[in-house]
């Protein structure tokens, strides 16, 4: 059996309260600590009795063996008489517990004063551990060191005072070694407002939350070893080489007119250049969507349509960007049956992609599917 005990060496439980002792029980143990807290909040002694009630709730969830709680206490005034009725109530409570196990404690206590009874309650009962109680309280030099300790353990706090802190204690001597390089130390003044601005700015809108997320979420994804992560950068590739097509396809219709090119030649210059780019950066982020999703057991028939939609309209718009060019040189225009035939290939491609794979998922149901 397991006994937490509770030490007051100077018996203010007694004193203060008139709660007689020794107290055992959870129950009468809380209901002395209330008396105590009521009669002198300041008593650390309230602290130790507490304690020792979560000492107990706290082994009772871990522990299989009977656990019981106790406080004893000594006399005001001499150590020596203190110890001894200490060593009485300890007796005491012994010899009321009803268990045929063999008894050892763990001993509760608010400082090395209560401790010197420590000898006392070993030649009674096998002692486990010692836990003393450090009251925080909230006066004078005590309570400053306690506040700053709590603020620097806070991770926000830290981060929110600390860092504005240091960075203005480096403005000196960056100030000093920008000098030593002739650098203006205006220009250093400039650079570290600047970060404290952007600090505050950041701090105040609450983009550690955003930031944090998209690291967390592309942490995840290098982690999962998606394909899409590959297949977006290439698309994202093939999206600024379409750009720069589109571009010198502009450039290209520009050479060719006598005059300015109007709004619609700019931009079927643009599209016709680059939406052959674009259409193969949506195939490849699509098939990476795709096999993604087939990995993760997610996969449907119908997700295949988004590879032959990206063609279906890309080769609508290179039809029509194509009709719509200038006859200049060094551009191929369409002709009116070339853009029929685009556009009644692009409405095909699309219509049947779609009926095949609503038929495919139809007959041949996909995991995810059939769950």
């Amino acid at each position: 059996m397991l006994l937490v005990l509770c030490v007051d060496l100077d018996d203010d439980l007694g004193r203060k309260t008139g709660v007689e002792t020794p107290v055992v029980g959870r129950e009468a143990v809380e209901d002395a600590a209330v008396a105590l807290a009521t009669a002198d909040p300041e008593d650390s002694d309230v602290n130790v009795l507490f304690q020792g009630l979560h000492v107990l709730d706290d082994l009772r969830s871990t522990e299989d063996e009977e656990i019981e709680v106790a406080a004893v206490t000594g006399v005001d005034g001499s150590d020596v008489q203190a110890n001894r009725v200490v060593g009485k109530e300890v007796d005491t409570v012994l010899a009321g517990l009803r268990t045929g196990e063999p008894v050892h404690a763990v001993v509760i206590s608010d400082g090395a004063q209560d401790e010197s009874v420590l000898p006392v309650i070993r030649s009674r009962v096998p002692i486990d551990s010692v836990r003393r109680v450090v009251v925080r309280q909230a006066q004078d030099l005590e309570s400053m060191y306690y506040t700053m300790k709590q603020v620097l353990a806070d991770p926000e706090t830290r981060g929110t005072i600390l860092v504005p802190l240091g960075v203005l204690l480096l403005i000196y001597p960056f100030v000093t070694i920008a000098s030593l390089f002739d650098v203006p130390g205006a220009a250093v003044l400039g650079l570290i407002s600047a970060l404290l601005g952007l600090y505050s700015l950041f701090r105040g809108l609450g983009l550690e939350a955003v930031v944090d997320d998209a690291a967390d979420r592309a942490r995840n994804v290098l982690y999962a070893g998606r394909v899409t992560l590959i297949t977006y950068v290439v698309a994202a590739a093939l999206m600024v080489v379409g750009g720069a097509q589109g571009v010198e396809m502009l450039r290209t219709v520009e050479g060719g007119l006598r005059a300015s090119p109007s709004a619609v030649h700019i931009l079927a210059a643009l599209v016709h250049g680059a939406i052959q780019w674009f259409a193969a950066a949506g195939v490849t982020s699509s098939l990476g969507q795709v096999t993604d999703e087939y990995l993760d057991d997610r996969f449907k028939w119908r997700y295949l349509n988004a590879p032959f939609y990206v063609l279906a309209i890309a080769i609508v718009l290179y039809a029509v960007s194509g009709f719509l060019l200038p006859p200049v040189s060094g551009v191929d225009t369409l002709t009116l049956t070339d853009l029929a035939v685009a556009l009644t290939a692009g409405t095909l491609m699309g219509v049947l992609s779609t009926l095949t794979f609503a038929v495919a998922e139809s007959r041949f149901p996909s995991a995810s599917t059939a769950h």
